[in-house]
């Protein structure tokens, strides 16, 4: 794999600062991207939505929900309810990600009604407002990457490697993710949000906080009342505990690859995964594809895949040969900032687009 080395710069990644301006500037906002060439027959057929797929598992996440919580419960106070807990903080506090994920897209399910409340259950669970993160997400596709524009960039330069270690365990995320919503619930949206989010929909999303606030506050009140940390365990506590398959899997998405480029291959990553990860996190480890085509359900993607494979980096073996790969370059990126993996394509592939070399040049 080619490594290039960047000027070493660090770079402010709010979305109201001179990042953003430059990326306006340079045209890099809301621009147009590359993708790789599909048959229109064979596109027709993708994007086709269908309900069977998404009701399939959905039934299999709930009903596992529902049985290891029961399960955890029965067993509370021996150490036969730590399995149970586990499987329980996994389903809640990681697969919740994909759902709200995909959900949001509207891609998940034919009939909007199941997507949108899936997307509300799913938004509860990882302490997401379904209104704000609906239009923050738009914009992640919109500017996938470009500092100052993205409001999702998980993994700055430098990267702070102890945050991102504690993210394992749900901290300090949990809190600050709490916070906003309760900032939300009285009516409170910062410069950032104000960007993204239509005037119009802030009410509505004042709305949604203060509705997931109160379920959040009675599960404490009860916690302190029963003096039990079941309702904890239940409701909140598996953002800290089970959230650590989301946080495994989110990094590899773009975690050392380019910023600033319109082109999918450069900054995102297609992972392959074993069965259960690709279940729970709904095949988003096809991450190349999914931006480029994100109007594809989940359950889909291995076919995009295979059709555009030959116009894509080579996909990491698993999950550890990402880390591999991620884990150098983040390392180097501390002494670095400007430091990338830049993906080296098949010789299949089409070029790279004339506007990244232009660009690239012009940043370094």
């Amino acid at each position: 794999m080619n490594m290039v080395n960047a000027a070493d710069r660090w770079r402010d990644y709010s979305l109201t600062g001179p990042e953003a301006e430059r990326a306006i500037a340079t045209g890099l906002a809301s621009a147009e991207w590359y993708h790789s060439s599909v048959p229109r027959k064979e596109m027709k057929s993708l994007i086709k939505r269908s309900d069977g797929p998404a009701l399939r598992d959905t039934a299999l996440w709930l009903s596992l929900l529902v049985l290891s919580a029961v399960a955890g419960f029965h067993t509370w106070g021996s150490w036969s309810t730590v399995p149970f807990w586990v499987v329980f903080g996994v389903l809640y506090g990681s697969a919740c990600d994909s759902r709200w994920h995909e959900c949001g897209h509207g891609t998940a399910f034919k009939t909007s009604w199941m997507n949108d409340a899936v997307y509300a259950l799913a938004s509860f669970m990882v302490m997401r407002n379904p209104v704000s993160w609906r239009w923050s997400h738009a914009r992640h596709h919109t500017d996938t990457i470009i500092v100052g524009r993205d409001p999702e960039i998980a993994i700055m330069r430098p990267p702070d490697l102890l945050r991102k270690g504690l993210a394992f365990i749900g901290l300090p995320d949990v809190f600050q993710h709490f916070a906003v919503l309760v900032r939300n619930a009285l009516g409170q949206f910062s410069r950032e949000e104000r960007g993204y989010i239509p005037e119009s929909q802030l009410p509505k999303a004042a709305a949604w906080a203060r509705l997931f606030v109160a379920i959040h506050l009675a599960a404490l009140a009860i916690a302190v009342a029963t003096w039990s940390l079941l309702p904890l365990m239940l409701i909140g506590g598996p953002r800290i505990y089970g959230t650590w398959h989301m946080v495994l899997t989110g990094l590899l998405q773009h975690g050392g690859l380019a910023e600033d480029v319109l082109d999918h291959r450069l900054n995102s990553r297609t992972v392959l995964m074993n069965p259960v990860s690709r279940w729970i996190y709904w095949n988003m480890n096809y991450h190349v594809e999914h931006h480029m085509f994100p109007m594809v359900p989940y359950h889909a993607l291995p076919r995009l895949h295979a059709l555009i494979r030959d116009d894509l980096p080579a996909p990491n073996t698993s999950i550890l040969d990402a880390y591999r790969e991620m884990i150098g370059a983040m390392i180097r990126q501390r002494r670095e900032p400007g430091y990338y993996l830049r993906k080296e394509l098949p010789p299949t592939a089409q070029a790279y687009r004339a506007e990244f070399h232009a660009l690239d040049t012009e940043r370094h």
